[in-house]
């Protein structure tokens, strides 16, 4: 008896496998071998071709990026090779820009060499002392200035804790420590900026977000008067999980419905999501976000379950959502490359409100991190621009997630709804584009 139940468990395990394969297959989600390949050749690329331009443009001819073990400095968590997870004991690593020699060294000041991308540069049984090492290093190159992760208004870019500051600057000669400059706007432009190789990965991570938000969103999940919107959420965070992925924030799903008055904004944003049975006639509205390959995807959709007389989304909300559409051109067409957050979120909503809608614009950067580095471009609670982080201008080759909505008075329901989107976009040389397209009408769910 014992082997047959054995045997039962081997085999429903096989099957799960299996299944689980066939899923990841469908949504093109390559084996981790492949995923770790990838993520380097993306590193080793950006190394190459795109951090010489960027210590160029901020003018600084060194970076350091300083940190231990399970407290990593944000940006130097996004130069570890695929087979580190975190840093090892202290980790330093060294740029060097030449630009006479048109030279990047890459050094670690540390036991290991960090992939194949940074070498080693520490000899321990030499130089005991790692700190002595460092600025040996320092003192044969002589630069000019100095960059350190540190930032007031920039989280993202402000990595170096105060311990390791005050170990840096205790052993750097006094000549060097005036050398030392905040590397805000290269470590922005580090995390901010897209190569053509991540736009593409970008692309397929959009459009398997874009998947899994239509199969949650269909008859396969949603039976009405028993499904919740929370069994919807726990079924996006499983099938994320299944797909071997992550989500960097749990998932929302809430409900529109005609005889419930709208939720003031407050009380939609800062409030829990109240988990309730989805019915026929329900607006649904969901936002979601998974991680693959160092990127991150944040999504907003709607969807509507179909009335037992229905074969179609009402035209009154088709035309509401028409109006969403129409503020998401309104920002877009205002992202400007060199615009401040704060000038291009006041053209648009001073746009939005002469062509008669109630938009609210809160855009951020999107890419290495969900809430990324860049420019802000409003906030659901800072209409009226955002201080320091919205005075950053756009820049060219960045992602954003175009996050907004817009009030809509619906007199068939004789309340207002809000129309809430949020879609991947791309900054290029003064262009727009979708990472990978946009909805444009609120999904049918057809059901028994």
């Amino acid at each position: 008896m014992r082997k047959k139940i054995a045997l039962i468990l081997i085999g429903c395990l096989y099957f799960s496998c299996q299944k689980t394969q066939e899923t990841k297959n469908e949504y093109s989600i390559v084996k981790e071998k492949e995923r770790a390949t990838l993520k380097d050749e993306i590193l080793e690329d950006r190394f190459t071709n795109l951090l010489p331009q960027l210590m160029d443009d901020s003018d600084i001819d060194m970076w350091l990026l300083i940190s231990r073990e399970y407290n990593e400095d944000p940006i130097l968590k996004t130069m570890l090779p695929a087979t580190w997870l975190n840093a090892r004991r202290r980790t330093i690593i060294v740029f060097f820009r030449n630009q006479n020699k048109n030279t990047l060294e890459r050094l670690a000041v540390a036991r290991y060499d960090i992939g194949k991308s940074i070498q080693s540069a520490w000899n321990k049984e030499k130089v005991p002392n790692q700190w002595k090492a460092l600025a040996e290093i320092i003192k044969e190159r002589n630069p000019k200035k100095i960059g350190i992760n540190t930032s007031k208004h920039f989280a993202l870019a402000d990595g170096l804790v105060k311990t390791d500051y005050d170990e840096l600057v205790e052993n750097l000669p006094e000549a060097y420590q005036n050398k030392l400059v905040s590397a805000e706007k290269l470590g922005i432009g580090w995390i901010e900026t897209r190569t053509e190789m991540e736009l593409k990965l970008f692309s397929k991570l959009v459009k398997t977000t874009h998947d899994i938000i239509d199969e949650a969103f269909s008859s396969k999940v949603i039976e009405p008067g028993k499904t919740t919107t929370e069994d919807v959420v726990w079924f996006m965070r499983q099938k994320v999980t299944d797909l071997g992925l992550e989500t960097w924030f749990h998932p929302t799903v809430d409900v529109q419905r005609d005889h419930e008055a709208l939720k003031s904004h407050i009380a939609s944003f800062s409030k829990g999501k109240e988990e309730k049975i989805i019915q026929k006639g329900d607006l649904l509205h969901c936002d979601f976000g998974i991680t693959y390959i160092g990127l991150n995807t944040d999504c907003q959709q709607h969807a509507y379950v179909l009335k037992e007389d229905e074969n179609a989304v009402p035209e009154f909300l088709q035309e509401a959502f028409k109006k969403g559409n129409r503020v998401q051109d309104i920002l877009t067409s205002n992202m400007k490359v060199g615009k401040t957050g704060n000038e291009i979120l006041k053209a648009s909503l001073d746009q939005g409100r002469e062509e008669g809608l109630i938009p609210s614009i809160y855009t951020h950067p999107l890419g290495k991190y969900g809430h990324s580095a860049g420019t802000t471009i409003g906030m659901w609670d800072s209409q009226n621009g955002v201080p320091f982080n919205g005075d950053y201008p756009l820049h060219k080759n960045t992602a954003y997630a175009i996050e907004l909505n817009t009030t809509v008075a619906i007199k068939e329901w004789n309340k207002d709804i809000r129309i809430m989107l949020e879609e991947a976009g791309f900054i290029g040389d003064n262009t727009f584009k979708y990472v990978n397209e946009r909805q444009t009408e609120i999904k049918a769910i057809k059901t028994k």
